[in-house]
């Protein structure tokens, strides 16, 4: 049997079950979208955060009481009996940090920002130096930031990010309008460019104002994290990350030896160790996301099994017309074939589709996609590669075999021997008369004219003589 004829009955007998194919299909689909998620998840996180520290600088490094990822519970209470960082030891790496090109601190909380009659709860306040702007790559699209001499007289000036001008001021000029943070009157001058979202959390529901104004209302009591950027990235950021980090381990008394009392970390540190992270989770996760994909397989290999079973008909009919074993295993891996590749595909497009709607999904994924395809496609045939031990067992029609449940009577006629004698080996006894459904002899004799115009031949009138050759 030619490859095209046995793709074409491949496809009749998948339409002619559309219902059960499309469950199949369902199962796949699934398998394949779930890997696709979980990978592009990870991919995704770590392209964000190379992104964001990209922007930050890669020449700035920080220096904090506590670091920005803890990963136990030990180091967690170790950093928290820490001394607080102060504005003396600020002013300190201002005066005397020789590498350093700029140096700015911050302290943040959280609180209520009102306007007139709406307010809005949970908006990140940052109390700035005037150097931050800069060290923090920020974007003023409207208005000013504002400058050394506001810092010095604690003015109540501040800047907004972009969500409390959209949902706080309903999208006005916000430039000149004044709001309340925590009960305090502060006058907008700009408003910062837009950043997005970082896993779901806005990164623009924020207003930014003198940290010396900041601590007026809140405090000093509250650590401060300074920003420090040295003369470039590489060599150059570590000799002043370490001229940082002796001058704060003099100004904070850190005895010889001892550990430092502080976190000082760049960029490439926390990049390094979000990716560490990531990786063990993907270890985790796509494992998981791939039983997803072993089961679709499984699903496949029953839906085969069971095809096997109901065709046994058909598949004692295609023997005693000649069909070879290898022929009708060919039809059923092909019939696996097309299931798994037509879920792994739709399971693609379907993720695809989703996560470009995002604004997430990336080259990368695609391959990731293409991969469990090409996975799907190599469980789904081994599933029909698996079921030809059914069909092996399967005899072709006989004079003694009678099938059940007889409405119409089909005789099919002894050939002789064809021009090209490897098309009928083993061929079963020919010329007999067998019991079939309408349907059923109507694509019995379709096989015998295909075969037979294939071959060559016309049928014989010895039938005796045909059945002693078999």
């Amino acid at each position: 049997m030619e490859l095209k004829e046995a793709l074409k009955l491949a496809l009749q007998s998948l339409w002619a079950n559309k219902l059960r194919t499309v469950l199949t299909l369902i199962g796949v689909v699934i398998g394949v979208a779930s890997v696709i998620a979980v990978v592009t998840l990870v991919n995704g996180a770590n392209a964000f955060v190379d992104q964001k520290l990209t922007k930050q600088g890669s020449d700035v490094f920080t220096v904090s009481k506590q670091p920005r990822v803890i990963t136990s519970f030990d180091e967690y209470t170790k950093t928290q009996k820490r001394k607080i960082l102060e504005m003396n030891e600020y002013q300190g790496l201002l005066q005397n940090c020789k590498r350093c090109k700029a140096v700015g601190a911050m302290q943040t909380t959280s609180g209520m920002v009102k306007y007139g009659t709406d307010s809005v709860t949970q908006v990140s306040l940052r109390g700035w130096t005037a150097s931050m702007i800069d060290l923090y790559n920020l974007n003023v699209v409207q208005g000013r930031a504002f400058t050394p001499s506001e810092e010095e007289h604690a003015s109540h000036v501040a800047l907004i990010g972009a969500d409390i001008q959209e949902n706080l001021l309903k999208g006005q000029d916000p430039v000149g309008l004044e709001i309340r943070v925590d009960g305090a009157p502060y006058t907008i001058i700009g408003v910062g460019e837009k950043q997005g979202k970082t896993l779901g959390n806005s990164q623009d529901n924020w207003v930014a104002f003198p940290i010396t104004a900041f601590q007026k209302s809140y405090g000093s009591q509250k650590t401060i994290t300074i920003y420090a950027r040295g003369g470039g990235a590489g060599d150059a950021l570590e000799r002043a990350a370490e001229e940082g980090r002796a001058l704060l381990r003099a100004i904070r008394h850190d005895k010889p030896g001892a550990e430092d009392s502080f976190t000082l970390e760049t960029n490439d540190a926390f990049a390094t160790l979000f990716k560490s992270i990531t990786a063990w989770f993907a270890d985790i996760a796509v494992p998981v996301a791939c039983i997803s994909l072993i089961v679709g397989g499984i699903v496949i290999m029953n839906i085969m099994l069971v095809s096997v079973t109901e065709r046994t008909r058909e598949i004692g009919i295609r023997k005693a017309l000649g069909a070879r074993k290898k022929d009708i295993m060919r039809q059923f891996l092909i019939e696996s074939g097309i299931m798994s590749t037509a879920g792994g595909i739709i399971g693609v497009i379907v993720k695809s589709t989703s996560f470009a709607r995002h604004r997430t999904l990336r080259h990368g994924d695609r391959e990731i996609g293409g991969t469990a395809s090409l996975a799907h496609f190599s469980s789904g045939s081994r599933g029909g590669f698996l079921d030809r031990g059914a069909t092996r067992r399967l005899m072709p029609v006989s004079e003694n075999t009678h099938l059940e449940t007889p409405t119409v009577r089909h005789r099919t006629h002894v050939a002789k021997t064809p021009t090209k004698p490897s098309l009928f080996r083993g061929r079963g006894p020919l010329g007999t008369t067998v019991s079939l459904t309408g349907d059923q002899a109507r694509a019995a004799g379709r096989q015998a004219v295909l075969w037979r115009k294939r071959v060559g031949v016309e049928p014989t009138k010895d039938r005796q003589a045909a059945l002693s050759r078999i």
